[in-house]
């Protein structure tokens, strides 16, 4: 009887195994020692992990030209939360490829040493924000989580997730946690002709707004700083390219002379943008040397 009972507790004890081995892991600490980036990572097996980012892109402050206010803003309220001071989520919006996504990561590289850090996540994977929050809540140093060409399709269960975090949830703000995120568009669901149907007027005529707009626009409106970015002339254009050019060793001479080449580039790309002028001085830069 005594044989039988402990093979039985045995062959439970591998079965109990087996199907611990399938069950999601719980969101462990990472060695934050070993980056000051992370990305977050659902794993196919089940389970997530926060992945340290081995090779963090080199970008300054100093790098990025003609979105001087931009940057005014975006440093000071990091500054600020690097401090402890009061701050607030950030939400850049604008054209494509004017340094939205380079003015966090020039952001970090510069407060890195005072103890801020980075993790990036994917709008896929925010509905897991509070287990993220969670892991990094008693750490000292300060978390940038973000979240890179922020949009959302009807339905999508990372909206709510994101509203909740940013400003609904009953637990209070995490001091040492801010989200940075980069959108091409302001408010960050599409939003249709047809919900204006959905005003409606009185007789004195007051306007109510209908519900399904302003549960589209509330989410854009918790981020509590909103920074935009618009479209480079030709002489910003220009500017960048040089820059660019410099930080890539070309001389003075080399650089004016690059200047009708910079603009076929942009004429071929259909784009003065900003990434527009880095790559064409990778190339230029590339050719030369």
């Amino acid at each position: 009887m005594t044989d039988k009972l402990d093979l039985l507790i045995a062959r439970a004890d591998q079965l109990i195994a087996r199907i611990e081995a399938i069950l999601p892991k719980p969101l462990g600490a990472p060695d934050w020692n070993a980056s000051i980036a992370w990305r977050y990572r659902r794993r196919a097996s089940g389970g997530s992990a926060l992945e340290p980012v081995r090779h963090v892109a080199n970008l300054q402050l100093a790098d990025l030209k003609e979105i001087e206010p931009q940057k005014e803003k975006i440093q000071r309220n990091t500054e600020q939360f690097v401090a402890g001071k009061p701050a607030n989520n950030v939400l850049l919006t604008g054209a494509r490829g004017t340094g939205k996504s380079s003015l966090i990561k020039a952001c970090l590289n510069t407060y890195a040493a005072r103890g801020l850090r980075l993790i990036e996540v994917d709008k896929a994977d925010l509905t897991d924000l509070p287990d993220i929050v969670e892991v990094v809540a008693e750490r000292p140093e300060k978390f940038i989580v973000f979240c890179d060409d922020l949009s959302f399709d009807e339905g999508e269960p990372g909206y709510k997730a994101l509203k909740s975090i940013l400003d609904g949830s009953v637990a209070a703000a995490t001091p040492n946690v801010l989200i940075y995120a980069t959108s091409n568009r302001r408010h960050l669901l599409p939003e249709y002709m047809k919900e204006n149907l959905t005003y409606t007027h009185t007789d004195d005529g007051e306007v109510h707004p209908g519900e399904v707009v302003e549960e589209k626009i509330s989410l854009s409106e918790r981020f509590g700083l909103w920074v935009s970015f618009y479209p480079f002339n030709q002489d910003e254009y220009l500017a960048i390219a040089a820059q660019w050019l410099t930080h890539f060793g070309a001389a003075p001479a080399a650089i004016e002379a690059a200047r009708a080449e910079a603009l076929l580039w942009a004429l071929e790309r259909g784009s003065r943008s900003g990434r527009v002028a880095y790559q064409f001085a990778r190339d230029y830069a590339g050719r030369a040397q």
